[in-house]
């Protein structure tokens, strides 16, 4: 594989899963740790990605908020649109971090009642725009890789929640092994999540469907709700329509 075609595949996976794992994408392309160390040097040299120990980060992490890195912003978009019809006066709504969410705080109507908690900051801040709903920043470590809170006190803020509605993105989501993530402070983290909640709800974009990641965080027999861009009835839709209600 020539070095533009093995960059190219390293943007695209950390564009779709937010955080890539040298390790990992040694593996996949079947070469040294090395090579992959000098190409993701030099991505981020130009700017590409954002370089971190053990891997790198899409541009969308950096703080302040990226709009134009955003990946498949529209698609994102849609389903942002596609939850907001899960939301009803009176709900306490727990809300995870990442791209869709901050869009989806964004669409959320002024004219909603509800109390919303998050682990994510920039959602928290997109929420309090909005006039009728009261916002609960979780408290803990802020986590550089992923802008959301982490650690042992979020996850005992947690324990003591019980909310009507999770909403939570994905690094991964498949039949066999349900949600699954590369990095374990995030696990623990929605683990807590979903254990609190009534109903849970994935929203993910297509392209992350049907992937795997190492560590596993819930089955998929825990999701409620699937939320993607695709219609429903989407043939790529069918056998998780068997399990759980697709939006």
């Amino acid at each position: 594989m020539l070095k533009e075609e093995r960059q190219a595949y390293i943007i695209h996976q950390i564009n779709l899963h937010n955080k890539v794992l040298s390790s990992d994408l040694s593996v996949q392309l079947n070469v040294s740790e090395d090579t992959i160390r000098r190409d993701l040097n030099e991505l981020a040299e130009n700017g590409q990605v954002l370089k971190v120990y053990g891997g790198a980060l899409s541009k969308s992490f950096q703080f302040p908020f990226q709009e134009g890195n955003v990946y498949a912003k529209e698609s994102k978009k849609d389903i942002a649109k596609k939850a907001i019809s899960l939301i009803q006066n009176g709900m306490t709504v727990l809300v995870g971090g990442g791209t869709t969410m901050i869009e989806l705080a964004r669409l959320v109507p002024n004219e909603i009642q509800c109390t919303f908690f998050t682990i994510s900051p920039l959602v928290a801040l997109e929420l309090a725009e909005k006039e009728n709903i009261d916002v609960i920043l979780l408290g803990g470590k802020l986590s550089r890789n992923t802008n959301i809170v982490t650690g042992a006190q979020v996850i005992n803020e947690l324990s003591d929640l019980r909310v009507d509605l999770c909403l939570l993105g994905t690094n991964s989501l498949s039949l066999d092994e349900g949600i699954t993530d590369s990095d374990w402070e995030v696990v623990q983290i929605k683990r807590a999540m979903i254990k609190c909640s009534k109903n849970l709800a994935i929203l993910s974009i297509t392209e992350k469907l049907n992937s795997n990641q190492k560590m596993r965080v819930a089955p998929l027999r825990d999701v409620t709700y699937l939320v993607t861009d695709l219609d429903p009835k989407h043939p790529k839709l069918t056998e998780f329509a068997k399990q759980i209600q697709v939006i």
